[in-house]
């Protein structure tokens, strides 16, 4: 599960988040890293260098423990004896998901309602129990089962097969990641997001500028040891969507420039001409009438319509909105309330319920196994973004939402369902990718992807990022950042080792638009059930389609190959787009 979270996608106009916020990271997936260099970066970021000094220091003495034994396997095994070891593999990689299912709820906890005072016992836990965690998933027996089995890949089915390819892709990676290397990371990243802090406070880049190159040179060096037949780049994206190279993503990206851009500049034509296209209806615009208990009441009563089970999981409020838990029975999501920016509340709310009901979902048969986990960042982030766009920022939606809006806030009463939508679905260009429309958010992950390739391929020097990083914001946005805290470095991602993160953002976007157009098509009159508040026939699609598949497929093309019927096409998103935001803006 998530261990750490935030609503890092577009929101409304109203929101104003601080660009500083953590982002959503799935263990699991992200092989490239071992267990104490990621759980050092969330305690880095949350409770400081402290308790992160004591993961670096107790993760080292875990990850040296070394499982030696020798299971001696049958090197000519029979169809029974391929089933057997397939259990005592599936027993081993059971145990990895319950170790790191108790991460997850001491992630939780640490978010949420754990002490102040207890930030460096919780730190000294997290390593001892990374320590652990690690030398169960470098075990020997592993990789002598995973060997064992593939000679008589064939008496297993599609899904086993899945599950095998999995088990030795995390167990080759983890195994290829020193003690050294992971002790140098954690430190690493404990120095590079302090500097950051410092750096983004008095928008200094230059004071930035070492310890990124140095944090860039570490990420180089771990795609060099775990994922030696990959290029840099790919290597890095890999850790957090697998089979997404970047070529793929520079082809898909370029298309979405070119259908954005002029669209991005016709919104702004027609809004200089006709402002109040752009004009929030004042009971909207947030004020103390928006009470933060009202509101809670009021998500709470809307995420359990769309779907989200609190007989298995439960919503609390923290710092920064994130999915955590310990399990598909236990899942546990977070946001947070404000009078003067309310529509953060719903709409976190929502994008959490899709991160959470895709969890919830997962296949009930191979539970605790990595083939049930889901597949990369980007598809995480359709299941968000899908609920959170297509169906929280929509017409039907509001349609039926808007009286629940006016019974927890009267003074909404005179506000209809399109004051709401429109409110909702204002484009502006933004500085601060967090603050970003659904239309302007692609090109800011655009740059950033431009920027990471550059840095990879070292065809563009780190001294250079600020320029480069304004020239690009004035072409695709048309807005020139003022100082490097409103422009290059107003994203923590950087600092953490995140490198190959950004590109999940908008290609779970585009995964979104083209799920939710084949549900539209698959189940009748879809819409029309939305605005009746029947979220039931889409979760259930969902939950088929696209949760209990887990990582069956190798990519998320495949997935949404297998889904729609055609790999990921920027077209569908651009038809979303075009249709949605010309009816608004009367293009």
């Amino acid at each position: 599960l998530m261990l750490k979270s935030a609503c890092n996608t577009s929101r409304p106009l109203l929101s104003r988040a601080p660009p500083a916020r953590s982002f959503r990271i799935i263990a699991r997936r992200s092989a490239g890293l071992v267990a104490a260099a990621y759980f050092g970066s969330f305690l880095a970021l949350s409770t400081g260098v402290g308790a992160f000094q004591a993961v670096a220091a107790g993760g080292v003495r875990g990850f040296a423990l070394k499982n030696k034994s020798s299971s001696g396997l049958n090197m000519c095994a029979s169809s029974t004896d391929v089933k057997e070891e397939y259990q005592q593999l599936c027993a081993k990689l059971r145990t990895i998901s319950h170790l790191e299912g108790t991460m997850g709820l001491l992630g939780w906890d640490e978010q949420t309602i754990m002490p102040s005072g207890a930030e460096e016992a919780r730190g000294r836990q997290k390593a001892a129990l990374a320590g652990v965690l690690h030398q169960a998933k470098v075990d020997a027996e592993i990789g002598e089962l995973v060997k064992s089995i593939e000679r008589n890949i064939g008496e297993l089915s599609t899904v086993e097969k899945a599950n095998l390819r999995e088990a030795k892709e995390k167990f080759e990676q983890n195994s290829r990641m020193s003690a050294e290397l992971a002790s140098k990371a954690a430190l690493l990243e404990s120095q590079t997001y302090q500097a950051w802090v410092r750096a983004r406070e008095e928008g200094d880049f230059k004071a930035f500028s070492p310890h990124l190159t140095a944090m860039i040179d570490l990420r180089k060096e771990i795609v060099r040891a775990t994922k030696p037949d990959l290029d840099l780049y790919d290597g890095a994206i890999d850790s957090f969507d697998p089979g997404m190279p970047a070529a793929r993503i520079e082809v898909l990206f370029q298309e979405l420039k070119e259908g954005l851009t002029p669209m991005i500049r016709e919104i702004a034509e027609k809004v200089a001409a006709n402002p109040e296209f752009n004009t929030i209806p004042a009971p909207l615009r947030g004020g103390p009438e928006w009470d933060p208990a009202k509101q809670a009441l009021m998500c709470r009563e809307v995420a359990e319509a769309i779907g989200f089970d609190f007989g298995r999981g439960r919503m609390d409020v923290s710092v920064h909105p994130f999915t955590g838990g310990s399990h598909p029975s236990d899942v546990r999501i977070t946001t947070r309330y404000s009078e003067e920016n309310w529509m953060e509340g719903v709409m976190g709310t929502i994008h959490e319920c899709g991160h959470a009901m895709y969890e919830q979902g997962r296949s009930g048969e191979q539970l605790d196994l990595p083939v049930s986990e889901a597949l990369g960042m980007a598809t995480h982030e359709s299941q968000s973004l899908l609920w959170e766009r297509c169906v929280g920022q929509s017409r039907p939606f509001w349609r039926w939402a808007t009286p629940i809006v006016h019974r927890y806030f009267p003074h909404t009463a005179a506000c209809t369902p399109e004051d709401f939508y429109r409110a909702v679905n204002v484009v502006k260009p933004s500085l601060v990718r967090v603050e970003a429309d659904e239309v302007t958010y692609p090109l800011h992950v655009a740059l950033r992807f431009e920027i990471e390739q550059g840095l990879f391929q070292g065809s563009l020097k780190v001294d250079d990022l600020p320029a480069t990083w304004n020239a690009k914001m004035e072409s695709y946005l048309g807005v020139l950042p003022p100082d490097d805290k409103l422009g290059v470095l107003q994203d923590v991602h950087w600092s953490m080792g995140a490198l190959g993160y950004f590109p999940s953002y908008t290609l779970g976007a585009m995964m979104a638009a083209q799920i939710y157009d084949k549900a539209t098509v698959d189940i009748p009159e879809l819409e029309q059930r939305l605005e009746q508040g029947d979220f039931l026939p889409l979760k259930a699609w969902l939950n088929q389609r696209i949760h209990t598949q887990g990582s069956v497929h190798a990519s998320a093309d495949a997935l949404i190959e297998d889904v729609t019927g055609k790999k990921l096409d920027p077209q569908i998103f651009l038809k979303y787009l075009e249709s949605k935001y010309k009816d608004i803006y009367k293009l």
